[in-house]
């Protein structure tokens, strides 16, 4: 029998040796953390994700696209075919690298910096994603702020505003200023965390919030079904970003992950393809669901 052609055949990744594995150097950084700086450098996909086209032309938001699970979900967006609003905070140059990288598919980068906290800027974002694209078809809420306290006596009322502020009140405000550009076939993604079920008591804040964003999109799914408007959640487990490297001491930063059954961290290029499947037309029967990708663990 003639042998198969396998010049196209792509090979299975085996999960458990192709990424790097705990223990890791020790290392520590600023909030709110800088990809350049980890050891090993995070993998977003800029090698290994391959697109195929399957939201060909969709006009997207996605928030915290910097670094991290944001900038793995933009390069994915982009070689899948999608435009993409780049939302950062402040960390320009990283921004800058997830806007070059978008632009190399030949899709459109538009970056726009500032703060979530900010209602205004919440709705000037919307707006110009609105007078770039048209329209809106896919909002992703990734942004999120950590910092973790050992005593409750410890979280001052601003910092517990803070969280609230940018992981639960500004995916609040950016929904409710895009559903006016969205149309039936439209999604939202939220990103809670496996915190929300399994809560670390020195990330009472963050976890609070993730919790409560499960809710929050569970009862957002149902008032938008009728609209033809879909919301789904994707809740990761441990992932190697620089936002766990500024709010993770260095001898437990060395052992991140290793506790998954997986026995490490996520990578976030690992998360990408269910944000793709969620805004794809492949998961046009999906509303209010919650995808973890926990390497194992329970999101229960």
């Amino acid at each position: 029998m003639p042998k198969p052609d396998t010049s196209t055949t792509r090979q299975l990744v085996d999960p458990l040796v192709a990424y790097p594995r705990p223990p890791f150097p020790r290392q520590s950084q600023e909030l709110p953390g800088d990809d350049e700086l980890l050891d090993p450098k995070p993998d977003h996909g800029e090698e290994s994700y391959i697109g195929n086209g399957r939201l060909a032309g969709l006009a997207t938001i996605i928030t915290g696209s910097d670094s991290g699970i944001g900038k793995a979900v933009a390069i994915a967006f982009a070689r899948e075919g999608a435009d993409v609003l780049v939302s950062y905070l402040d960390e320009g140059e990283d921004a800058r690298g997830t806007v070059e990288l978008i632009e190399a598919e030949g899709r459109r980068a538009i970056p726009v910096a500032g703060d979530l906290q900010d209602e205004q800027h919440c709705r000037r974002l919307v707006e110009r994603a609105r007078d770039e694209f048209g329209r809106i078809d896919i909002l992703v809420n990734n942004a999120a702020w950590q910092e973790p306290r050992e005593k409750m006596e410890e979280i001052a009322t601003d910092e517990w505003e803070q969280t609230l502020r940018t992981n639960l009140t500004a995916p609040f405000w950016l929904c409710r200023e895009a559903l006016p550009f969205m149309e039936a076939g439209a999604s939202i993604i939220n990103v809670s965390s496996i915190q929300a079920t399994q809560p670390s008591p020195s990330l009472l804040a963050y976890a609070t919030t993730k919790g409560a964003l499960v809710t929050y999109s569970k009862a957002l799914a149902a008032m938008l079904a009728q609209r033809g408007i879909r919301v789904n959640v994707v809740a990761p487990g441990p992932v190697w970003t620089p936002l766990v490297a500024a709010t993770t001491d260095p001898e437990s930063l060395s052992e991140f992950g290793s506790g998954t059954p997986l026995g490490r961290p996520a990578q976030p290029a690992e998360l990408a393809g269910a944000f793709v499947f969620l805004a794809s037309p492949a998961a046009t029967y999906i509303t209010g669901a919650v995808i973890a990708v926990t390497g194992g663990e329970f999101f229960a």
